[in-house]
This record gives C-alpha cells, sequence and structure tokens, in this order.
C-alpha cells in the first residue's frame, strides 16, 4: 500500500504561481501512474493531471492545459504539479492520486485511482 501527502497549497492571487508536492511512502510507487484532481466547493472532484508510470507521458483536463505541468522524481518518491497562471475557477482542494494501472479510457475517473492524498487547499483570489 502507497501512502500519499501533499503539500504546497496556498493563497494565490489570480496570475500567480504555485508548486504542489505529492511525496508517497510505504513501498515504490515508481511505476504507479500518478495524478491530480480537484474538488471545489460543491463540485464533483475533477481530473486534473496525470503522469504515466512506464512511459512518463502526461495528459491534461482541458480547463488546464498550458497552464499546469506535472512532473515526477522517482528518486524522490515525489510528485509535482507546477501551476502558473492561476485563475479564480482553480480554486479547488487539490488531491493526489495512484494506481498500479489505469487504462486511458478511465483515467479521468477517480474510482480508478487506488491511492489518495488528503489533499490541499489551493485558493486564488481575483
Amino acid at each position: 500500500q502507497v501512502q500519499l501527502a501533499e503539500s504546497g497549497g496556498g493563497l494565490v492571487q489570480a496570475g500567480g504561481s504555485l508548486r504542489l508536492d505529492c511525496t508517497a511512502s510505504g513501498r515504490t510507487f515508481n511505476n504507479y501512474a500518478m495524478a491530480w484532481f480537484r474538488q471545489g466547493t460543491g463540485k464533483a472532484r475533477e481530473f486534473v493531471a496525470l503522469i504515466s508510470g512506464i512511459t512518463g507521458n502526461t495528459y491534461y483536463a482541458d480547463s488546464v492545459k498550458g497552464r499546469f505541468t506535472i512532473s515526477r522524481d522517482k528518486a524522490k518518491n515525489t510528485v509535482y504539479l507546477q501551476m502558473s497562471s492561476l485563475k479564480p475557477e482553480d480554486t479547488a482542494v487539490y488531491y493526489c492520486a495512484g494506481a498500479r494501472v489505469v487504462p486511458m479510457s478511465t483515467m479521468k475517473e477517480h474510482s480508478s485511482y487506488e491511492n489518495w492524498g488528503q489533499g490541499t487547499q489551493v485558493t486564488v483570489s481575483s
């Protein structure tokens, strides 16, 4: 079992940047597919980005494409989400998620992931 812990959230003005970190412990997650989801108040949890465990290929929600970058450092067991040009609508709790195998057809579904962090709040002020 992999335990995930997010950090790096906070308050930022619109147009600003933040980097979220997700550190894994418990067992190696180097070949896990890792993703970021977010959930705004009163909204459903939505997919943000994914990085493949083997190929390192990345995928993004249309709403963040060109502004967010997902990456990972396997030596540090850490996945990152670099967020730039932030907008008030990016305000949400951001969750890190991991799974050994995630079919492309279901990568945007939170039920595809077996490991979750506790979440970190990101608030973007206008």
